[in-house]
């Protein structure tokens, strides 16, 4: 039987606490070398995702969301970090994305295709009975997607 893209899960994905600090979940996720990370509540079942859009989001000031084009704000990237040092200290509930983009474990490919065109997300989080098990990144489903067309 062919091998599914679904198995190409990430079974040892760190995960982040809700309670933790900003400053203190980029270290996790720099380690980790994924775009995000899954967010366990006090129940330690899937709360949310924390990643590189979440920071960008906390470090910069609310309005830059609703900006369509923002080449006329003058400040330069060092001035927003230092505006922003307080965000190092709240905790990631705070921004992080909570919709609930995650899958079962008996998860098909097809499934995977439909979350990640739609949904926009860069990793999927694995799911049983709420507990994080492992993720699935867009890059890895595009990559085993792309070397199979090819083939194919």
């Amino acid at each position: 039987m062919p091998r599914t893209i679904a198995e190409l899960v990430h079974r040892e994905v760190p995960l982040l606490h809700q309670d933790t600090e900003v400053g203190e979940a980029l270290g996790p996720l720099l380690d980790s070398k994924l775009p995000a990370l899954p967010v366990v509540g006090d129940d330690d079942r899937y709360a949310g995702i924390f990643g590189e859009r979440e920071f960008i989001t906390a470090l910069f000031p609310g309005y830059v969301k609703n900006l369509g084009y923002a080449a006329f704000v003058p400040k330069s990237l060092e001035a927003a970090i230092e505006k922003r040092q307080a965000c190092r200290h709240e905790p990631i509930k705070q921004h992080m994305n909570r919709e609930h983009i995650d899958v079962p474990t008996d998860f098909s490919d097809l499934q995977l295709a439909e979350i990640f065109i739609h949904h926009r997300v860069l990793i999927i989080p694995v799911t049983d009975g709420g507990r994080v098990c492992g993720i699935v990144t867009r890059t890895d489903f595009f990559t085993e997607l792309a070397e199979r067309f090819i083939a194919g």
